[in-house]
């Protein structure tokens, strides 16, 4: 079998992407995917999709083209991959006091569709690299590929479009405010007390006119909540309106009031959390990039 002038460059382009994989698959504060069978779920595509990028080479090069052909019916794997990661994800919510919503499980479904491709390229790159310079030039080019999935694997946070700042929580009569931005009502002696004791506010001001209309997403939005509400805990439960962690637009300036109830009662622990949220990508919108808003535009 090792007389096969493929063999050697299959093997190694079919490790690095099986290395890329792992090194794509974290299971972090969001406990997704789940261990061990969501982990054992992705493992396997990452199998088959970094066997797909090995194959492809000795395929071209000896001008096989129909073979390559079973990548488009990979692509419609992969993006079937998105649905059920879509469709699974969608049914937890339901079942979560502070949700994700549906645009922060859209950003995660499109990430592991994404990372089937960069496996791919892992291993495709990888053993075209091999046939031309040998084992040592595969290996190269694989630990480069290791490289730029890290630099992929993660996209910005809000701290590079907002200033998170905290602010006083205040109940006046019935009325919740965090610094000068309304929140809510809430009506009930109890749930006045409670926000009291255990509430914080924080205020996000916007850096640019970008931010301002990305963090005005409801989507990102919710996602504040939810990560607030999974790293520090939330002090609810269900059928308690007055008690659910909310956020509120400062319609003149498009700040934001960020209004908790986290177990954890940390400011500086719930300001680092707020700064880490990542920036959806289905909520980011540039309108500084329109010719209108553009310098010297017309």
């Amino acid at each position: 079998m090792l007389a096969n002038e493929f063999v050697i460059p299959l093997i190694i382009g079919f490790g690095f992407g099986i290395l890329t994989r792992l090194y794509l698959l974290q299971t972090d504060y969001r406990q997704y995917p789940t261990h061990p069978h969501g982990k054992i779920i992705h493992v396997s595509l990452g199998v088959i999709a970094s066997a797909l990028g090995a194959v492809a080479v000795p395929s071209l090069l000896k001008e096989d083209y129909t073979a390559i052909t079973f990548l488009s019916l990979a692509a419609q794997q992969f993006r079937d991959v998105r649905n059920m990661e879509r469709k699974t994800l969608s049914e937890i919510d339901q079942h979560e006091l502070v949700p994700r919503g549906q645009t922060y499980i859209e950003g995660i479904a499109m990430v592991f569709e994404g990372r089937n491709y960069l496996v791919i390229l892992s291993a495709l790159v990888t053993t075209f690299a091999t046939v031309l310079f040998a084992w040592w030039g595969g290996v190269l080019v694989g630990l480069l590929s290791l490289v730029l999935a890290r630099f992929l694997k993660s996209g910005k946070s809000l701290s590079h479009i907002v200033e998170v700042v905290p602010a006083e929580l205040r109940v006046e009569g019935k009325d919740l405010y965090v610094g000068d931005i309304y929140i809510m009502n809430v009506g009930l002696q109890d749930g006045q007390q409670t926000i009291r004791e255990r509430g914080m506010g924080f205020i996000l001001r916007p850096k640019n006119l970008n931010a301002n209309v990305t963090i005005s997403h409801p989507g990102q939005r919710q996602a504040i909540l939810h990560d607030a509400a999974t790293i520090l805990g939330v002090y609810t439960d269900e059928g308690e309106p007055s008690l659910t962690p909310m956020v509120k637009r400062d319609l003149k300036t498009g700040r934001l009031g960020v209004f908790l109830l986290p177990l954890v009662r940390d400011a500086e622990k719930a300001r680092v959390v707020i700064e880490n949220v990542p920036i959806l990508e289905s909520a980011i919108r540039m309108p500084k990039e329109a010719p209108v808003n553009a310098k010297g535009g017309s």
